[in-house]
């Protein structure tokens, strides 16, 4: 599933949409997960994976870059949504576990460069969530997708969004889907297991403002917030906090479904509009008791997912120090109550480790 995805892409598609029924376009890192807790993951790349030259487009310099960024936050998010389909209520959807591309799959300015990269009319896998119900049906990244419940599947400019309208409605009601592949030119068939998990889309945020955003469907990360996390746990840190978000249904409670869902579809251009990332954007700080609960989840969502949890009152006190709520545009001053917060931080981390200690399920 994120063949159930939702809109799990960046500023280089035209759409972005994960592969869940309530919501079909692409299906960008479908990860069709298993239930297993694991940070070791498969991680997307690109078919060609040679380093950036001076003679290459600034296109193709760019599509690699922004393509890396997005293939991170996708395999640091993949164990978050596998993990804790139970803690995301409503929002569990089942996933397909694998991403699939083709050269249409970016802005019209880029189809070049995909070119150049490997992608054809054709859709092709582009990577595999490692133990995920595609990882054990035997899906290989470079892989062609033929066929679905042996149906054609299309190919060309809007090959995306007509396969998640063919796979979205079979996701929603399966708990398989047979798939036909084309592989080193022989024709190879599998059956992929579909697994429940958060159905939460994935995205990049192009800015250097230090700052993730939840709109209740999605979860945006910058890339400033990128560059300024130390290493992928802390990364997990950000995006846990955001799942936890909506998975509690912050953003409806605030009423700011609309006014944040308006600044991830600008930061996932190429080229934002950069008035409107003056201040907050209009987005209201969050009240103290929500981020604390909110806190809370993600650390248990955290732990599920096979991350460590230590460190995450000191990350989150290091980047208000960095970024103080006068800062504008950057996390703290939507999330401003960093004193309260760290302190129901290392409440809830003590309860987790007691919990861990007797083994009793981490379920907050």
């Amino acid at each position: 599933m994120y063949g159930l995805l939702q809109p799990i892409v960046t500023q280089l598609k035209r759409k972005s949409t994960y592969f869940t029924p309530a919501k079909i376009a692409l299906f960008p890192l479908a990860l069709a997960l298993s239930a297993c807790s694991t940070v070791s993951l498969d991680t997307p790349k690109m078919p060609v994976t040679a380093p950036a030259t001076p003679a290459e487009s600034a296109q193709l310099q760019t599509l690699r870059s922004i393509t890396t960024q997005q293939d991170r936050l996708y395999r640091i998010a993949a164990p978050l949504l596998v993990s804790n389909a139970p803690l995301c209520k409503g929002n569990a959807r089942n996933l397909i576990g694998f991403s699939a591309k083709n050269k249409y799959s970016f802005s019209e300015d880029y189809v070049d460069a995909a070119q150049a990269l490997g992608f054809t009319e054709q859709l092709q896998i582009t990577g595999v969530l490692n133990n995920s119900g595609a990882a054990r049906a035997g899906l290989k990244r470079g892989d062609t997708l033929a066929t679905v419940e042996g149906q054609p599947l299309p190919a060309g400019p809007n090959a995306e969004r007509q396969a998640a309208a063919i796979l979205g409605p079979m996701v929603g009601k399966r708990t398989s889907i047979k798939l036909g592949l084309t592989r080193a030119g022989g024709k190879v068939n599998v059956t992929v297991p579909l697994t429940l998990a958060c159905g939460f889309g994935i995205e990049l945020g192009n800015t250097d403002s230090v700052n993730a955003y939840a709109d209740g469907r999605r979860v945006m990360v910058t890339r400033g917030m990128l560059n300024f996390v130390g290493n992928d746990g802390e990364l997990a840190f950000v995006m846990a906090k955001e799942l936890a978000h909506n998975a509690l249904r912050h953003p409806s409670q605030q009423k700011m479904n609309a006014t944040v869902g308006g600044i991830i579809d600008n930061l996932i251009r190429i080229t934002p509009d950069a008035s409107a990332l003056g201040g907050s954007g209009g987005v209201r700080a969050m009240p103290q008791e929500l981020d604390a609960a909110a806190d809370k989840l993600a650390l248990y969502m955290l732990v599920r997912a096979g991350y460590s949890i230590d460190g995450v009152a000191a990350f989150w006190q290091r980047l208000a120090t960095q970024y103080p709520a006068s800062v504008p545009n950057a996390y703290t001053m939507i999330h401003p109550s960093t004193v309260y917060r760290v302190d129901a931080i290392n409440k809830v981390s003590a309860e987790i480790t007691s919990k861990q200690a007797a083994k009793k399920p981490m379920m907050p």
